[in-house]
């Protein structure tokens, strides 16, 4: 059972991406460096970041760097908001007596201002902030708190989070909310990989605050049943088709969808889920095929899905107003979405629509 949590800040409890992103690009400006897209800083930046400038910056001084960096980061970190789901979190851990306590390289001036407006300050029992390698500090922490490492677990959402779990002999969740990205996550071999701290309420809730390895065995060896799930190829009144880029889905283009409830009719699922990802309401929902999908690789998590596939119209001028599980989305045509980097259960979806073209919208 685990009965102590260390977090990470940054990623995990709050999104300053955007944030930090803009500083080290003001760096970058600063120093003559070409500045990088989004995409390019998450698949970049490194912890200890010491090793991150080094390679674009190598000539500055960490000093200088530091002044340019946190100068630039107090003029845009007004955009640092909590993450959704981490406030349910840390209210679950407050009521079930888990001690918190936070491990994280952010400022302890930046910190300050973002623990008071998102209010989280006072769910983190012990912080220890500006810690550059967190490695070389978790045994002190384990060490000055008695914590044993059978029932600890260290949340974080970037490797050097996952590899500093696995130095101090802790379990290791990783969250697909902040700076890397699926893949880079799964190259530490994370204990456990989650969505958000949602999903992970959801467990610890269910299981009593025991990770997967914790659970007793089945008996007669009865195991987790298929989950089912909709999903739909979306059209708008022009013909385009609405495409969705997850991180779940080791960030490929796919459709929106979700899980059935129980008591739940499929098309009610459909639009209920579509009308949650996306905030459109759909009409002329219409079955196209059944599909099983078994241990996808391409899935942030071992599952066993039997997928729901439908078609169906957004009609007149609706917006898309994406929720936290989705991290971009276009409207295209299906010949050009048969180009995108797509899932595997979407495109077999997207080639039947093709193969019956004449009855597509």
């Amino acid at each position: 059972m685990i009965r102590n949590i260390i977090f990470d800040w940054s990623g995990t409890l709050v999104d300053d991406l955007p944030a930090v992103w803009r500083a080290s690009n003001h760096v970058f400006t600063q120093a003559g460096v070409k500045e990088l897209t989004l995409d390019q800083f998450r698949a970049e930046f490194q912890l200890p970041f010491d090793g991150f400038y080094q390679r674009y910056t190598p000539d500055v001084p960490m000093d200088r760097l530091e002044e340019w960096f946190h100068g630039r980061f107090r003029e845009v970190q007004d955009s640092v908001v909590g993450l959704p789901h981490a406030r349910e979190f840390l209210e679950l851990c407050r009521r079930h007596g888990i001690r918190t306590f936070l491990l994280s390289a952010v400022h302890p001036d930046h910190f300050a201002v973002q623990a008071a407006a998102t209010g989280f300050g006072g769910f983190i029992d012990h912080p220890y902030l500006g810690v550059w390698d967190k490695r070389r500090k978790i045994h002190e922490i384990l060490a000055e708190h008695a914590l044993d490492p059978a029932h600890t677990l260290f949340i974080g959402d970037m490797q050097h989070d996952i590899d500093t779990a696995k130095h101090g002999g802790l379990h290791s969740v990783a969250v697909l909310t902040g700076y890397n990205g699926l893949e880079q996550l799964r190259l530490s071999e994370p204990d456990l990989i989650v969505e958000h701290l949602g999903e992970l309420r959801e467990m610890f809730e269910r299981d009593a605050f025991r990770m997967p390895g914790q659970l007793p065995v089945p008996a007669n060896g009865a195991g987790p049943m298929p989950i089912s799930t909709v999903g739909a190829a979306i059209f708008n009144d022009a013909g385009d088709l609405l495409m969705i880029r997850t991180e779940k889905w080791s960030g490929m283009w796919g459709i929106p969808g979700g899980k059935i409830k129980w008591g739940e009719a499929s098309k009610d699922a459909l639009r209920r889920e579509v009308l949650e990802e996306t905030g459109l309401v759909v009409e002329d929902v219409e079955f196209v095929l059944v599909q099983d999908c078994i241990h996808s690789k391409e899935f942030y998590r071992d599952a066993h899905f039997l997928l729901l596939n439908y078609v169906c119209r957004a009609l007149g001028t609706q917006a898309v107003v994406l929720n936290e599980e989705a991290q971009d989305f276009r409207w295209t045509s299906l010949e050009d979405a048969l180009n995108l980097d797509l899932n595997s259960p979407t495109r077999i979806l997207l080639d039947a629509l093709v193969a019956r073209r004449g009855q597509t919208p």
